[in-house]
């Protein structure tokens, strides 16, 4: 932050948001979106002589000027789309396709149809969808959750799926790295299985396979560029490659669209390609806070009982809703567990604090540092102050009217999932899943500078 305390400095190294200085008013929106966040007030810029990022992008949906925003991978995708020697694969993240439609006058029903049938136009071999990846993230988290309670240690388990939550722990609170869940985030998932299971399936030289994910966060474009989530080229024993190529936010699909003058209002719908094609409702989910928790909670069941929840025992009403912290115990038949969900980071760290002091315990917590979760995401369609709360909230109601309106509603009743076990995994957290979809962590804390107890 510069001496005026109106403005952000983002390092050229950055992975994901760059700032273009002509353009800043000072307005102070980046740095109040920051300090909202919770990221700002937790550290000494003087000790650490640089702005400390977890990715979130939340100051690029604040931004009036557009001089704050992500960097832009999508003018990278135009000539590589006429290349005929490669194979182009994308995949459409959960809270992308109840967003995109704000952007055409569409409203925010699910269009993920529409999405698939402009992705083809312009050039994409495949698309496929994140829900296959949320689908198989739970049936990895849940797995780890039970085992973790036979083994009766390291609670409480923190979902891991949000990279700028990963960040804020890693930077702020390393103790608790331990605690994360093992696995990958759905996205990081998906192009992995692209990347060995649907190239060796189809054939494919993956040096030939360009995999693109549409996300409706900025968080993830660092994310891809961790390594230890890149595991194709480990798989086939080849050098240079990564799982995701490149990552798009949901305006930068927009862009995509509007560059390519598609009428997207006026396209025919098509079906996501299979394999990976779409996962159930419950994957669905994880486009909104409580939704990962939600989804675990229903397969987690299954994996302790061996048999389904009643259809009228899925939905756990109390994770659902926009209050900053929420906690239930809930009844799992064989265990009881007390749950927490946190919406957005500035709501964590108090609880995590009483955490440490034992004035509170959990076994298992969701984190997702956006308020609403992945629909209230940094890379969604900006939205003005007085319609933002009201447009978020369409978002979640779209992808939680489509989970009840869904046929299958459990990540462990997908056939595709159920297949991809059959054919390469084994079995959930088997050592072959784990080496794939499984992942570390970092301490960052020496990011701070000096003594974290000063």
């Amino acid at each position: 932050m510069k001496d005026n305390g109106l403005e952000m400095i983002y390092s050229e190294d950055n992975a994901a948001i760059k700032k273009d200085d002509w353009r800043c008013v000072q307005c102070g929106y980046c740095v109040k979106a920051c300090r909202n966040v919770g990221v700002l007030d937790k550290y000494d810029i003087k000790k650490t002589n640089q702005v400390i990022c977890v990715h979130c992008g939340q100051c690029t949906n604040l931004c009036p000027t557009e001089a704050v925003h992500e960097k832009f991978d999508y003018l990278k995708l135009r000539e590589l789309l006429e290349k005929r020697d490669l194979v182009k694969t994308i995949s459409i993240a959960p809270a992308v396709r109840v967003a995109i439609g704000e952007a055409f006058s569409l409203g925010e029903e699910n269009l993920e149809g529409k999405i698939v049938a402009g992705l083809k136009k312009i050039g994409f071999d495949y698309v496929f969808d994140v829900t296959f990846g949320a689908d198989l993230t739970i049936m990895e988290e849940a797995m780890e959750l039970v085992t973790r309670i036979q083994e009766k240690e390291r609670f409480p388990m923190f979902t891991s799926c949000c990279p700028a939550w990963v960040e804020y722990v890693e930077t702020f609170y390393p103790e608790f790295i331990p605690n994360l869940s093992s696995c990958k985030s759905p996205i990081t998932m998906q192009s992995t299985m692209i990347k060995t299971y649907f190239a060796e399936r189809e054939g494919i030289d993956v040096k030939r396979l360009l995999n693109v994910v549409v996300a409706p966060c900025t968080a993830k474009k660092a994310e891809i560029k961790r390594g230890e989530v890149n595991r194709s080229g480990e798989y086939f024993r080849v050098s240079g490659v990564d799982d995701t190529d490149y990552l798009l936010t949901t305006r930068e699909l927009i862009s995509l669209f509007r560059d390519n003058d598609i009428d997207f209002s006026s396209l025919k719908e098509e079906n996501f390609s299979s394999p990976l094609g779409k996962g159930s409702s419950a994957g669905l989910l994880f486009g909104k806070t409580g939704g990962v928790m939600e989804a675990a909670l229903r397969t987690a069941y299954y994996f302790l009982n061996h048999k389904d929840l009643d259809n009228d025992k899925l939905l756990f009403q109390g994770v659902r809703g926009i209050k900053g912290v929420k906690s239930l115990e809930v009844d799992l038949g064989e265990v009881s567990l007390k749950v927490a969900v946190v919406n957005g980071l500035k709501n964590v760290s108090s609880l995590l604090d009483k955490i440490k002091k034992g004035e509170v315990y959990f076994d298992f917590i969701e984190v997702m540092s956006c308020d609403f979760g992945c629909v209230g995401g940094g890379g969604q369609p900006k939205l003005t102050l007085l319609e933002m709360k009201e447009r978020k909230q369409k978002r979640l109601d779209s992808i939680e009217k489509e989970d009840e309106e869904s046929k299958i509603r459990l990540c462990h009743r997908n056939p595709e999932i159920v297949e991809v076990y059959d054919k390469f995994l084994e079995r959930p957290y088997s050592i072959k899943a784990q080496g794939l979809l499984h992942t570390s962590f970092q301490d960052k804390s020496y990011l701070l500078g000096g003594s974290r107890d000063e």
